[in-house]
């Protein structure tokens, strides 16, 4: 019997596949030439890959939201299981946060998704393969094996993705309402300096540390960092070509944030020099502050005083651009 042409890994706990699920398992029922492998935990995703080595698919598609593309690729950066090279990952559209997926041309019917893979993967691969650097976070308070992921988002911002996940979304409302109202929230909090409980909260003092550029402190509105081509709000960011890691940081004073938020609209990030809007590209950049928060692709850690969280490059990994 020939080996499955795609490997297929779900998360069934990931909000997007709970309604999508069983369409999925139908879907794959049907068509021999996908091998679906569920974990409900991101410590089984090592057995997961360990048995996905054995059949040497042609892709690897990853069915869950962002937070569950990160757990893999941390797996296939640090576990060793593909002797020749990990295959090319797919993410299919699928959780409340989709950014990887966008990035890849990934968006709509998770189905759909799959039917074009499949396609795709009967013909030569190599016209749809884009390689695509990856960000190692180690450090913080907390002593780790090295994380990979794709988009870090810190300061205000992490507070801001806190607030929309454990604040709105238990809402139960569209994903484009909840944003709405998230993104309300942020003008009402961060523009206009309203306070009440229902806002996100003040952002802690930030340190950052952009190897090549020194440090820059202060309490930021946002903060990211990302090796994603595709931005929430500018199709790309103006390159330095000085290092893989893109990092934007945005002061919390409001005529920052507009300033920011104009240049991204017209496509003029990092391309002109902002007040208040550091943009850099670097191959390490180091986060310190009191008990601040940053989140990698859906998961969250903590840097300390003492205790930065680093970011580095990792190796580049190979994926599938699926078109829109």
């Amino acid at each position: 019997m020939a080996r499955p042409r795609i490997a297929l890994l779900s998360n069934p706990k990931s909000t997007g596949n709970v309604a999508q699920l069983p369409r999925i398992r139908a879907f794959c029922a049907e068509h021999p030439d996908i091998f679906h492998y569920e974990v409900e935990r991101a410590d089984q995703i090592g057995d997961a890959m360990k048995t996905i080595a054995r059949i040497q698919p042609c892709v690897l598609a990853i069915n869950g939201g962002d937070g569950t593309v990160q757990a893999a690729l941390t797996e296939l950066h640090n576990g060793g299981h593909f002797a020749d090279g990990a295959p090319p990952v797919a993410v299919l559209p699928s959780g409340k946060t989709n950014l990887i997926a966008l990035d890849l041309g990934a968006q709509g019917d998770p189905i759909a998704a799959l039917e074009k893979l499949l396609e795709l993967a009967k013909a030569d691969l190599s016209p749809h393969i884009v390689a695509r650097e990856l960000i190692s976070l180690s450090g913080g308070e907390t002593a780790m094996t090295p994380v990979i992921g794709m988009f870090l988002g810190g300061a205000g911002l992490a507070d801001v993705m806190l607030y929309c996940r454990d604040r709105i979304y238990p809402l139960g409302l569209p994903n484009s309402v909840s944003h709405f109202i998230t993104a309300v929230a942020v003008v009402l909090r961060q523009v206009f300096r309203l306070r009440a409980s229902f806002l996100p909260p003040e952002p802690a003092p930030l340190s950052v540390s952009v190897r090549r550029e020194g440090a820059i402190t202060g309490r930021f509105a946002f903060l990211f960092v990302t090796t994603l081509e595709k931005l929430l709000l500018s199709s790309e960011l103006g390159s330095a070509g000085k290092g893989p890691l893109k990092f934007v940081a945005v002061e919390q004073r409001p005529v920052s944030m507009l300033r920011a938020f104009a240049a991204s609209l017209a496509g003029k990030l990092g391309r002109t020099k902002l007040a208040g809007v550091h943009v850099e590209e670097a191959d390490e950049i180091a986060i310190e502050g009191e008990s601040s928060q940053v989140i990698l692709d859906g998961e969250t850690f903590r840097a300390g005083v003492g205790k930065p969280i680093l970011l580095r490059p990792a190796q580049p990994l190979s994926f599938i651009r699926i078109a829109a």
